[in-house]
């Protein structure tokens, strides 16, 4: 009987949570958004007034600083570009940190560098809450159907909580033990995730070039043993796919310098480690030499197919 009340009890406490959002980009903002859709109760803060003013009008509260978004927050959610970004958005001197109340669940989403994830966490246990790592994959499409992977890292002793906000917003939710290694997971998937994309932008320009029909040679692959995300799902050749960054000239996707920095950050998991990554690095080098231009540097990750076409 004690067992199902207090089960009962921490039901009742999660429903009538107010969940914080911090971070309302391309992938943030449909998070949110999806928080809202299942009716949760949530305030936001970004710097850019215009997604603030956007998710109000999608039923969400405003707030100033992180600082007021914590007083106001049982469970915060924050999925900023990067290290810097989590730190100043929790220790800066309007924080998180600065207001957050004893027992609040934070969840951070944005990919970092694991260790600084660890001292946020450290920096949040001191202030009586609990801290998990929970990046996605999935892309903007996915953000915006709700049906992301979040890869966890953290206790287990609250990943059931996590979980049940977390599922509003995707369709795989998968604890990968402690902190941190939600983002080693998800750094392991980025580094793949630009070889893989490379390795399609260079077979499809070369079909291309060759004669093939781009969208016949791109049908053909994707039920061959070449198969992969970057072909079937997100396709970088223009006019091949529907809803993808490319359809749009690679607009409101997963930027190419994101991209840059999750391989920063993959090489120094991979020098720590003492783990070879030859094409890693390789790739690494490829995105260096893309966001040199200005043309490229601000589109999605799958331009390096419009740059690779127009040699």
């Amino acid at each position: 009987m004690a067992v199902c009340l207090n089960r009962l009890l921490s039901l009742s406490a999660r429903s009538m949570s107010t969940v914080g959002f911090v971070g309302l980009g391309n992938m943030g903002g449909y998070m949110a958004k999806n928080l809202v859709k299942a009716g949760k109760d949530v305030v936001v803060y970004d710097v850019n007034d215009a997604s603030v003013q956007d998710m109000k009008s999608s039923g969400a509260g405003a707030c100033s600083t992180p600082s007021e978004l914590a007083a106001r927050s049982n469970v915060i959610v924050t999925m900023v570009p990067s290290s810097p970004h989590v730190q100043e958005v929790f220790t800066g001197s309007q924080g998180l940190l600065k207001s957050l109340k004893p027992g609040t669940l934070c969840i951070d989403s944005s990919t970092i560098d694991p260790a600084v994830s660890k001292d946020i966490d450290s920096a949040v246990r001191a202030a009586g809450g609990h801290f998990y790592d929970a990046p996605v994959s999935g892309g903007v499409v996915a953000a915006e159907k709700g049906i992301l992977t979040f890869m966890v890292g953290g206790d287990a002793e609250k990943f059931d909580e996590v979980k049940s906000y977390l599922a509003h917003m995707g369709a795989n939710v998968i604890h990968c033990g402690a902190n941190g290694n939600g983002l080693v997971v998800k750094l392991c998937n980025n580094m793949m995730l630009a070889i893989s994309m490379i390795g399609a932008a260079e077979t499809l320009n070369m079909g291309v070039k060759m004669g093939m029909e781009k969208k016949l040679l791109s049908d053909i692959l994707g039920k061959s043993t070449a198969r992969c995300w970057s072909i079937d799902t997100y396709n970088p050749v223009p006019g091949v796919m529907e809803g993808v960054p490319a359809s749009r000239d690679y607009e409101g996707g997963f930027g190419a310098t994101l991209m840059l920095k999750d391989l920063g950050l993959a090489e120094l998991m991979a020098d720590g480690s003492e783990s070879p990554i030859v094409f890693g690095k390789m790739a690494k080098q490829i995105y260096e030499e893309l966001c040199q231009d200005d043309k490229f540097a601000p589109k999605d990750f799958g331009v390096i197919f419009k740059k690779l076409s127009e040699q």
